[in-house]
């Protein structure tokens, strides 16, 4: 046996020596990594008629400019991969040019069990380089098609994208949701900055929104350094399982705000299509009402009524209600309502991920489904918006601060 063959066969044993749960995060990270080295090729090519990025001058040799980016996709093997495939123009006509080598890119072969083991051995003992080496390989691209600066760019982007962490970040706000991918649910967790940055920092794969999953989930969050100074406000919609899980995690610097959006849902659901309208209007009015004790009594009101006219309404309304004024007891409710007081910026995260994951026909196993979802947040993590009104998230701290001084965390109420 040569050299060559018996570190192929080390390396494929350790793989296979591995929990399932490094085996499939591996093999998401593999088809990231894949997105990722695609991108450095495509800077490559540009950068070769264009010049660096940012560099303005037309005159001289260079012929072309940058414009922009088109979405589009590589086919590798039986995936698809969701790409921006970058555009250039004539400086000459104005008109665009087809991108050197696009052609060749657009239709990869999976890559062969050999590279993959090799990647994944590299993606475990963190040499990237090797990655880099692996993955040209499996792309066609010998060792001198890759330049030095080629193989740095892509070492850091895979490094990145493995050993990320959020120290860098300090958090205000959590939102955690579950969306149904092919009849499996993913629960998605979506952290918002101080300064109002959202930042997919989670998901897991789970039957139903249990707190043992869940906190699972949590959990490995706080181990990629999620941190949060004067308290965490934590939005999330009527599930018991969520709370109890942010809860055991977090401790009294949770502060758990019920969506109002779920609420309001919930209730119009007992009630017959003439009464929906009604009780609606009723319902968002209490809620945009700035002051706790005016919205409270509105809301009271709203119970008293419901009580007449559907007793299952009523009940639903009055369950968890304390927790729907959260931003109310802070003294905040009318700056960040519109974007803290419901789950509408993670359902928003959540339905760019089914955009992105629709074209899957047939979803095989379970490392399929997380790296698509993986790959998703990543390429929609680049385009979401800071939240409204992020410039006053100072006020949300010091808020923080006088509440958890004075009150312990609510009790969650388990009736229906």
């Amino acid at each position: 046996m040569n050299k060559s063959t018996k570190v192929q066969r080390e390396n494929i044993a350790w793989f296979y020596d591995q929990p399932v749960d490094i085996k499939f995060e591996m093999v998401m990270n593999h088809f990231e990594m894949s997105r990722i080295m695609i991108n450095q090729i495509f800077e490559e090519i540009i950068r070769e008629k264009t010049g660096d990025r940012y560099e303005h001058s037309l005159s001289g040799p260079k012929k072309f400019y940058r414009h922009g980016f088109n979405p589009g996709s590589i086919k590798m093997g039986d995936h698809r991969l969701p790409v921006e495939i970058p555009r250039i123009r004539e400086s000459a006509s104005g008109k665009c040019v087809p991108l050197p080598g696009l052609d060749n890119l657009k239709n990869l072969a999976e890559p062969s069990e050999e590279v993959l083991k090799k990647v994944l051995h590299g993606i475990s003992t963190r040499d990237y380089k090797k990655v880099t080496e692996h993955l040209a390989e499996s792309f066609g691209l010998s060792s001198s098609q890759v330049s030095r600066e080629f193989k740095e760019q892509s070492e850091e982007a895979f490094k990145h994208f493995c050993e990320r962490t959020y120290e860098d970040h300090n958090f205000v706000a959590l939102l955690i949701d579950g969306k149904y991918l092919a009849s499996e649910q993913m629960v998605v967790a979506l952290g918002v900055t101080d300064k109002g940055i959202k930042i997919p920092v989670g998901f897991i794969q789970t039957s139903s929104e249990n707190s043992r999953a869940i906190g699972q989930l949590l959990k490995q969050i706080v181990a990629k350094k999620f941190s949060f100074t004067d308290g965490l406000l934590v939005v999330i919609d009527g599930s018991k399982g969520i709370y109890k899980a942010v809860v055991d995690v977090f401790g009294k610097k949770a502060i758990i705000q019920r969506c109002q959006w779920h609420k309001r849902e919930n209730v119009l659901s007992y009630l017959s299509d003439r009464d929906k309208s009604n009780f609606k209007t009723k319902i968002q009015n209490a809620y945009r009402e700035p002051d706790y004790n005016k919205a409270k009594l509105a809301l009271e009101s709203i119970h008293k009524e419901l009580l007449k006219i559907n007793q299952n309404a009523a009940n639903s309304l009055q369950e968890g209600l304390e927790e729907t004024l959260t931003l109310h007891k802070l003294k905040v409710a009318q700056i960040f309502s519109r974007s803290l007081g419901t789950t509408n910026c993670i359902e928003n995260l959540n339905s760019q991920m089914a955009k992105f994951v629709r074209n899957v026909k047939h979803w095989s196993n379970s490392n399929q489904r997380q790296r698509w979802v993986a790959a998703a947040l990543l390429e929609i993590e680049n385009n979401l918006n800071k939240i409204h009104n992020f410039k006053h998230l100072n006020k949300l701290q010091e808020a923080f601060k006088k509440y958890l001084s004075k009150k312990p965390l609510g009790k969650f109420s388990t009736k229906k």
